[in-house]
């Protein structure tokens, strides 16, 4: 078989391709647990995105996240499902090894899906081990607060760090009856620091009401990540799908959406359906 590098180059129109600003050298290190803590000491603000293939993710280190997050969120942009219950940890695993490839910089975190963060203790870090040894990533994510201490702990004891994840739960959706924003303030508080005393190196918030999520964050050590949850935390994180306008139908109040690439990939679909069967393309510039 010809190799790809063998072949002469695609006759096509010259594209932009803009670059991510260059960073300086000391700012290509890897993004560890003590880089975060180190951040929301010093005051500076911490992104995170979710990525589920190697070229959304090296795209995205490149670019200077400072997280990517294997979110089960990739049920729903990826696999297509209502919610985040059915992707299995084969599947997450498979996503992150990608992602965790292609990321150079950025701390790759992945979560735990659903039921292996809430049955034993055994199954839960059985899986966690998984996925770090699996995928090379550096993080598991676990949903729950005060009553996912003692797993936490565990985790935490076994040497695999933990981000909790406190307000909105997807994978309670459920017990909650819906995506319904988390108001009671003294129970998510508690939350928040009982994960932190178990061992949490970070905690995300999601769709909690700005001035609870800033009482968290003001509650905690650690670095707190906001989705839905205001300006007040260490750090934001979007679903990118969200964020560049990969997705159909409902978008959440909380997203900024800076791109159309839906659009844009539309567009040159239909381009070249169009050429194809107008026959302009392919030309005599594309033949061998």
């Amino acid at each position: 078989m010809t190799s790809p590098q063998s072949l002469p180059a695609a006759a096509t129109a010259p594209a932009p391709s803009p670059q991510a600003p260059a960073e300086k050298p000391a700012e290509r290190k890897r993004v560890t647990k003590r880089t975060l803590a180190r951040m929301r000491q010093a005051g500076k603000r911490i992104t995170m995105l979710t990525a589920y293939d190697y070229p959304t993710a090296a795209i995205l280190d490149a670019a200077g996240i400072d997280v990517l997050l294997v979110g089960d969120s990739l049920a729903m942009v990826v696999q297509g499902h209502d919610t985040t219950l059915p992707v299995t940890l084969d599947q997450m695993i498979y996503h992150a090894e990608m992602v965790a490839r292609a990321a150079k910089r950025a701390m790759v975190v992945v979560d735990l899906p659903f039921p292996e963060g809430q049955l034993s203790l055994d199954r839960t870090l059985t899986a966690a081990s998984r996925i770090l040894k699996e995928t090379r990533s550096h993080a598991v994510k676990l949903e729950g607060g005060a009553e996912q201490a003692e797993r936490i702990r565990a985790l935490a004891t076994a040497g695999i760090p933990v981000m909790a994840h406190v307000g909105l739960r997807p994978q309670n959706v459920h017990v909650d009856g819906g995506y319904v924003v988390q108001r009671d303030q003294e129970r998510l508080v508690q939350d928040a620091v009982v994960a932190e005393q178990a061992g949490a190196f970070a905690v995300l918030i999601e769709c909690v009401p700005a001035a609870i999520a800033e009482q968290i964050t003001r509650s905690l050590s650690v670095p707190t990540f906001g989705i839905g949850a205001g300006r007040e935390t260490s750090g934001q994180v979007l679903v990118t799908n969200d964020l560049i306008g990969l997705t159909s139908g409902y978008l959440p109040r909380f997203v900024t959406q800076l791109a159309n690439v839906q659009q844009v990939v539309t567009d040159a679909v239909v381009a070249y359906r169009d050429a194809v069967r107008d026959g302009t393309f392919p030309t005599s510039q594309h033949e061998f």
